[in-house]
């Protein structure tokens, strides 16, 4: 059957259908006639059962497991059914200490005393270490944020129109121990915003599915590395242009500095995600 046909038997969107079998839940056969998906009945049954699963907020890399009978169903239940408690303690304990603070009458944040409703401050913290943890490595989201991605690109084109009509006729692209190999059009200074267009639509995908589809932090891990590759190309720009003026010489140094910093940034980052 074709995708429409899935969206009706399951109600789901079609976008949520791709994504499992990008996730490689499902693998849909191929009709030979016209190269389409040909979905089977127990195609549709196992995106019924991935979605509701999806519902108890199980992860996809559980669901991978399952699938593969490598974990069996009722194990990750149970560890699942232990987080949803956890979970619900927790906003318990939330709930009774925002009404604490309502029945103790007007306050403010200057009037907020927290010893008042926190009897020790180490274990309420250690507690609460999920909402630290985030905190910590929220830099992380935003580097590898569409919006983020969108600002590189901005500046690129925004560089480009601001330095054309200084730029001489023909432009450097390539350099040897601060020796210029190869020039080219000065409108070749436009390749890179292009550059940035072409990281997001074409090659991030790419990314993805050949290397961090089936890691814990792949997605993140995608979307770091390709607004990554548009900051190269930002620096590169970025070069060019001082290089013209005499203000740097080594583009290997640029590039350098920029991989050692946000690479170590990635590594703080995971590493303070898995705590």
């Amino acid at each position: 059957m074709t995708i429409k046909e899935v969206e009706e038997q399951t109600g789901l969107t079609r976008s949520n259908i791709r994504f499992y079998e990008k996730e490689k839940l499902i693998e849909p056969s191929r009709n030979d006639k016209n190269g389409y998906r040909d979905y089977s009945e127990k195609d549709v049954d196992n995106i019924k059962k991935i979605a509701y699963l999806r519902t108890l907020e199980i992860s996809i890399e559980d669901i991978r497991n399952i699938i593969s009978d490598k974990v069996p169903l009722a194990e990750i239940i149970k560890k699942q059914t232990t987080k949803i408690q956890t979970k619900i303690e927790g906003l318990n304990q939330a709930k009774a200490m925002c009404e604490r603070m309502l029945e103790s009458g007007t306050i403010s944040f200057d009037e907020l005393q927290v010893e008042k409703y926190v009897a020790d401050l180490e274990t309420y913290w250690s507690d609460n270490k999920p909402v630290f943890k985030l905190d910590s490595v929220s830099f992380l989201y935003i580097w590898g944020s569409l919006i983020t991605w969108a600002i590189i690109t901005l500046l690129c084109f925004i560089i480009g129109i601001l330095s054309y009509a200084k730029l001489p006729s023909e432009i450097p692209v390539q350099w040897d121990n601060g020796i210029v190999t190869s020039v080219v059009n000065k409108k070749f200074i436009f390749v890179y915003p292009f550059a940035c267009i072409c990281i997001r639509i074409l090659l991030r995908p790419v990314i993805y599915v050949k290397f961090f589809m089936n890691y814990i932090y792949g997605e993140l891990i995608t979307e770091y590395l390709s607004n990554y590759l548009c900051f190269i190309a930002l620096s590169v720009e970025v070069f060019t242009i001082m290089f013209l003026y005499g203000l740097i010489k080594s583009v290997v140094a640029v590039l350098l500095v920029d991989t050692v910093a946000l690479i170590g940034i990635l590594i703080v980052g995971i590493t303070k995600g898995s705590l």
